[in-house]
């Protein structure tokens, strides 16, 4: 097997390990005396929809509206399918929350809520507080993400500015709740997940407006406002842990980014490569999160310790990109590109990284390959890997090498993947 080939095969073994077709059915409960109304959001909604559908008795109501990213949709029967802004919300995820707010407050201690939680879920699932604007909602949402603000932390200002997310979603319903999360965060914490819908919220108000200065951001006026007056006491906090509403839910975490990395383990193993998991809580500045692993990697190569070659180093997590330059590319190609610079070339060494939802950043591939001739190639074609990765622009650089990882939406999403080979 080529390395290219090794390298994409671990990949598709992660995914499968989070594919909803395969992982929602088993825990999809009894159907309930009365109505069953599924809702939910996020990159994988449509794919983990359709899992229900087809698992779901045929004689047993069953319906519902879930939202998921433009271009993510699928056909279904039962269960509405709406595509809206990603990530950056917009109207159609609002018009679309407003609507699941109204079908779960409309349900009774007979029915279920069935709620499908995965990664995007914040953004799609956007229906902001009273005197809160959706051009409000969008402009400190784009200016969190320029920050380098780690995903949690956006998260924690997303709840303190929505109606239906930091557990409102849950306590709006009579019905019995249950939450099924694909979980693209570290350490897998419902509440940090689509800003955890059907999850008591730990953070304040205070931590919301802490966050925004430590990340310079300066929010619309009446954000501003709105947070300043909940850490006063003057408006409700977010639902907290221990709130009696939530006695009649449930939160299941049903695929994590360890699962897949496992998988991806296994595939490796199989092909008589020893696969060594770093983790599934990586996070830190992509360019910066490379530097350890190309040492690690120099280490391994050099001396054969902590393992012989061939070797796979393989982790998960978010790393995060502060934008400094004006170029394209995500931070999984952001951390290929810094990797080629620290390893200069070294023989012997490939490396894959790519998000787990198909799309690496704002572009159209989910990652990138890199290989130990990756810099020579680049250098031939008069590029300057080092000029590239000042301005952000991994994707240019792969893109020139043909060395872009290009899937198409995977309607899932466990975070990101990195695989580093050392024959």
């Amino acid at each position: 097997m080529s390395p290219r080939d090794l390298l994409v095969g671990s990949f598709r073994a992660a995914l499968g390990a989070a594919d909803p077709l395969a992982i929602v059915p088993p825990h999809l409960p009894p159907p309930p005396r009365g109505r069953t109304v599924v809702v939910g959001a996020g990159k994988a909604a449509a794919a983990m929809a359709v899992a229900v559908e087809s698992a779901w008795p045929a004689e047993a109501p069953l319906e519902g509206l879930v939202i998921t990213r433009y271009g993510h949709g699928l056909p279904s029967r039962r269960i509405e399918v709406i595509e809206a802004g990603h990530p950056v919300p917009d109207a159609a995820g609002e018009s679309a929350a407003r609507n699941i707010l109204a079908r779960a407050q409309s349900l009774t201690a007979n029915d279920l809520l069935l709620v499908l939680v995965s990664g995007g879920g914040s953004s799609l699932l956007s229906l902001p507080a009273e005197g809160i604007s959706m051009a409000d909602l969008k402009a400190v949402t784009r200016d969190l993400l320029a920050s380098g603000a780690p995903i949690q932390d956006m998260n924690t200002i997303r709840k303190h500015l929505s109606a239906i997310q930091g557990g409102r979603l849950a306590l709006a319903s009579q019905a019995r709740v249950l939450a099924l999360v694909i979980s693209d965060v570290t350490g897998d914490d419902p509440t940090h997940i689509a800003s955890g819908p059907c999850s008591p919220d730990p953070t304040t108000y205070q931590d919301a407006i802490d966050i925004l200065e430590r990340f310079g951001v300066t929010p619309p006026a009446a954000i501003a406002m709105r947070l300043a007056s909940g850490a006063r006491g003057e408006i409700p906090e977010t639902p907290k842990p221990g709130d009696a509403g939530f006695a009649r839910t449930e939160a299941r975490v049903i695929a994590t980014a360890h699962q897949s990395l496992m998988a991806a383990a296994a595939f490796v193993q199989q092909r008589g490569i020893a696969p060594l998991v770093l983790g599934d809580s990586v996070t830190g500045e992509a360019r910066e999160i490379a530097k350890p692993y190309a040492a690690l990697a120099r280490q391994i190569r050099a001396h054969h310790h902590p393992l012989r070659p061939p070797v796979a180093l393989i982790s998960g997590g978010e790393a995060t990109v502060t934008l400094r330059g004006n170029g394209r590319g995500g931070r999984c190609s952001e951390f290929l590109l810094s990797l080629a610079i620290e390893l200069q070339g070294m023989g012997e060494v490939w490396s894959l990284a790519a998000d787990t939802d198909g799309i690496d950043g704002a572009e159209s591939n989910a990652g990138a390959l890199l290989g130990p001739d990756s810099l020579a190639r680049a250098a031939a074609k008069g590029l300057d890997a080092k000029k590239l990765l000042a301005a952000n622009d991994a994707y240019g650089f792969f893109d020139s090498l043909d060395d872009l990882v290009v899937t198409g939406p995977t309607r899932t999403n466990v975070n990101d993947f990195r695989i580093i080979v050392i024959r």
